[in-house]
């Protein structure tokens, strides 16, 4: 018999690719959330319905008969809006974090995974792994950390500190990138925003910082993928970092995506007044290594071909 799983935030971009592979698997019987957003990719298959978690009422009504709850959606967004509206990252996703985990509980839901954030470790050399959280957040991510930490918290309570205790697992992707994400320049991320720029031949390319910010990107299909196997494998309360393991500069993603479009001559130019995240983040991923054998099938020249040649069929360039 078909598990009931629920992804809220299948309008999204973690919701429609993990949406797209959940349906292969043909294992289980799947619904999905979204909140505004009309004009989004719709996986075959899947049964979609409009809610607001932010309302108790929606949650209850979601979570009903669910066995398995993946939570993808979030108020989430690029280094613009974080620099001038950081609150737009607390109250929403806080009320829509606890209102879907109370309603999990109260429907005796199996298991509930948080789609987390790699903000939550501090500024460091080493690589982050999974018990390296400290309370000590980057400063523009101090907001959006504390959001994610304490959801985090929260999902271990219901985990460990009551009776009828709930499975939780807690996932901290890496950065990342691929088809479907947020291209729009107010909200899109370093990728998608540089995308945008060299498709469009912009010259000079204008890149927000110096570009010498280390990152760990993984393209969006190899996330999803070991994502499913940890659902489906994972029995007790975890954490999971889940990452490339690799960490490499704005300005070789750069260099990588002018190559891919074999563009010529084009200056950049390199704004350091304009806001800028954490400048070095390298992720440990042994813990998914030893149980699950990960390791990241696609190269970032691969993943970041395929993500253009999706962005340009979109916009029809």
């Amino acid at each position: 018999m078909k598990k009931n799983l629920l992804v809220t935030g299948g309008s999204g971009f973690i919701g429609i690719n993990l949406l797209k592979v959940l349906t292969k698997l043909k294992k289980y019987k799947i619904t999905a959330t979204y909140f505004s957003s009309k004009n989004f990719h719709r996986v075959k298959n899947v049964k979609y319905i409009k809610a607001n978690l932010e309302e108790t009422k929606s949650c209850l009504k979601i979570t009903k008969n669910i066995d398995i709850i993946v939570m993808c959606a979030a108020n989430s967004s690029g280094a613009a809006v974080m620099e001038k509206s950081p609150l737009v990252h607390l109250t929403p996703n806080i009320r829509m974090n606890l209102n879907m985990l109370e309603a999990a509980h109260l429907h005796s839901v199996n298991k509930f995974i948080f789609i987390s954030s790699n903000t939550v470790y501090p500024v460091s050399d080493l690589a982050m792994k999974e018990g390296d959280v400290q309370f000590n957040f980057f400063e523009k991510y101090h907001i959006v950390g504390w959001m994610k930490r304490f959801s985090e918290i929260v999902c271990e309570i219901y985990s460990k500190k009551i009776k009828n205790k709930m499975k939780t697992i807690i996932i901290r992707p890496g950065n990342l990138y691929g088809p479907h994400d947020k291209f729009d320049p107010k909200k899109s991320k370093v990728i998608p925003s540089l995308i945008s720029k060299v498709s469009a031949r912009q010259n000079p390319i204008n890149v927000w910082g110096d570009g010498k910010d280390l990152k760990d990107f993984l393209y969006i299909e190899d996330f999803c993928d070991i994502l499913v196997k940890i659902i489906n494998r994972t029995k007790n309360f975890e954490t999971y970092n889940v990452a490339s393991g690799k960490s490499v500069t704005i300005r070789k993603i750069l260099k990588i995506l002018i190559k891919i479009e074999k563009l010529e001559n084009n200056e950049i130019d390199y704004d350091s007044s304009k806001p800028t995240m954490i400048p070095k983040r390298l992720i440990n991923i042994t813990k998914i290594k030893k149980q699950f054998k990960f390791k990241s099938s696609i190269s970032l020249e691969e993943g970041l071909a395929r993500t253009i040649k999706w962005y340009k069929k979109e916009k029809n360039l």
